[in-house]
């Protein structure tokens, strides 16, 4: 797989959980199943819906869903630069689940001064934390 030189790679986790694909997508595209694994949020499962992720000491981030398709793609805008998206497909009863976060250009900086490269490099290792926590809840 190349890259253009002014692209990073998008962040890409793929898991397999033993549960059934109705409960993942609840996990991932209701508001109270984000905050159970990821952040506090006033999401709604609407197209074009704008919404915040609360960031801790990062504040609010501004979000917009670009993408719905129940229950097997979810995707939305996160902050300026990044698309969040969650995938998921039905194994007989089990459900492989993918997150990829795109959006990663080196010669950007996020709205806290940081570089893409260096933020990049930070998720990658903090979302397989969120995927394991994602896992805990929906296999619970």
């Amino acid at each position: 797989m190349t890259n253009t030189p002014n692209t990073l790679p998008d962040i890409r986790q793929t898991q397999l959980f033993n549960a059934p694909i109705q409960k993942v997508w609840n996990a991932v595209a209701t508001s109270e199943g984000i905050a159970a694994w990821f952040m506090p949020n006033d999401f709604q499962p609407e197209l074009g819906y704008e919404f915040h992720l609360e960031a801790g000491p990062f504040g609010k981030s501004p979000c917009k869903v670009t993408e719905l398709d129940p229950p097997n793609r979810l995707s939305f805008r996160w902050g300026k630069d990044w698309t969040l998206t969650f995938e998921l497909a039905d194994l007989d009863g089990r459900t492989e689940f993918t997150l990829i976060h795109a959006g990663w250009d080196p010669e950007k900086v996020t709205e806290f001064g940081q570089s893409h490269a260096e933020v990049r490099e930070r998720m990658s290792g903090g979302w397989v934390g969120l995927v394991e926590a994602l896992r805990k809840q929906v296999e619970a």
